[in-house]
Parts: structure tokens; C-alpha cells; sequence
């Protein structure tokens, strides 16, 4: 089950939104101080984040930096504000979509589908996200589900080269010249090994959401839906 972050003091307004989030099957945590959502947010993780303007004690835009400055979670702002310039800024600073207030409830759930579809499947310089599968290439960290997912260095190689051509068959001669490099001298075991490593460390990552596919004759598929 996906879980919604909402940061919006005015409390009437975070508990519409919690009411149709929750009808719609989403887990929802309310914020009504900025202060606090930053906390919150490290601690319980969000799928998504639905993130008003203006707060108490620490606005938006500073919630929103900070975040994006460690997560790629999806985060849509909430504004009372209807102008074009703000909304440039919002996006300009890594927000993935923006509603003005007043809203419609069933936009608001639509807004969030739709932004947890896009997210399900990204693959940017720094990161790539495949539903629960999350590699941030900049720091070198796997995680699935939340949870830290600790490989050698060179299975992380050869993940991170599979998120960077998905659903693409690649034969092992290829994995080897990329992973291992055209110098290697050793068998060809060796792909078929890590590639086993591999997908036993990520065997808490959904077969819905994607897999290591093995294709006969030719050698591998990081298959993503």
C-alpha cells in the first residue's frame, strides 16, 4: 500500500484530503507544522508527499529543497497561490506536479495515481526507481521497500547497469565488457553468479514491478513493468 505524506496546517483541509486518499486505498500521515515534516517524513518514509506552501515555522519551498536533496519521493504542492510564477518555481525546484486551492477531492486522488505511475518507473543521472527498487547512483545505496539492500561492488556494477538499459536483452560477452571490463580474462561464470547474487538480494522486490530475467540463448532482460 502506497503511503501519502500530507503537510497542510489548515486542518480541515488535511482531513478532506485524508478522507479520500484513505477511501481511494492509500495509508495517510498528517503534518500541520513545517517544522515537523521534515521528521516525519525521514521517519515514516512516504510514497508521496502532498505539500502546502505556506506553514508554520518552515514554508514549503525549504521542506521541498531539503527533501530533494536526498530523495527522489514524488511531491505535489498545495497553494492557495494561482500564479504562473510560483508554479514555475515549485517545479523549477524538483516538485513533480502542482494543485491551487480550492480543489476538487477526486482531482487531488487522480493527481496522486498519476504521479505514482511516472514514479513507479524512472531512471534519471543520479537515480533510478522501479516501483519498491530504488538505486541512487550517486551515493551507491540500493534499497528495496525501504530497506538497505548491501552488495559487492561489483554486483552493484552490474545492477546499476541493468537499471540503466531496462527491458533490453543483453548477452554476457556484453555484461562483461561493461561490467568487467574488455581486459577480463575469466569465465564467463562469473555474470551467471553475480547475476544469482543479485536477484537473491533483491528477492523482496515485487515480480509485478519487474525481475531479472534470464533469456536462453541470449543471456539476460532486467525486465520492468
Amino acid at each position: 500500500m502506497s503511503k501519502i505524506l500530507i503537510v497542510e496546517d489548515d486542518r480541515i483541509i488535511s482531513r478532506v484530503l485524508k478522507a479520500y486518499l484513505v477511501k481511494a486505498g492509500y495509508e495517510v500521515e498528517q503534518v500541520y507544522d513545517g517544522g515537523a515534516a521534515i521528521r516525519v517524513f525521514e521517519q515514516w518514509k512516504p510514497s508521496l508527499v502532498l505539500l502546502d506552501v505556506l506553514l508554520p515555522n518552515r514554508d514549503g519551498w525549504m521542506i521541498l529543497r531539503t527533501i530533494r536533496q536526498s530523495s527522489a519521493c514524488p511531491i505535489i504542492m498545495l497553494t492557495a497561490l494561482d500564479n504562473v510564477e510560483q508554479r514555475l518555481k515549485g517545479l523549477r525546484e524538483g516538485a513533480d506536479d502542482y494543485l491551487c486551492k480550492p480543489f476538487v477531492g477526486e482531482e487531488v486522488v487522480a493527481r496522486v495515481q498519476a504521479v505514482l505511475r511516472r514514479q513507479s518507473h524512472v531512471v534519471t543521472e543520479d537515480a533510478a526507481i522501479f516501483g519498491q527498487l530504488k538505486i541512487n547512483y550517486a551515493s551507491r545505496k540500493v534499497s528495496v521497500k525501504g530497506r538497505a539492500v548491501a552488495l559487492t561492488p561489483r554486483d552493484l556494477d552490474l545492477l546499476i547497469f541493468f537499471s540503466q538499459h531496462p527491458n533490453q536483452s543483453i548477452s554476457r560477452e556484453q555484461l562483461i565488457d561493461s561490467v568487467w571490463g574488455i581486459d577480463y580474462e575469466g569465465s564467463d561464470r562469473a555474470v551467471d553468479l553475480s547475476v544469482k547474487r543479485v536477484r537473491h538480494l533483491l528477492s523482496d522486490w515485487s515480480e509485478e514491478e519487474g525481475e531479472i530475467a534470464t533469456i536462453r540463448g541470449l543471456g539476460y532482460q532486467f525486465r520492468v513493468k
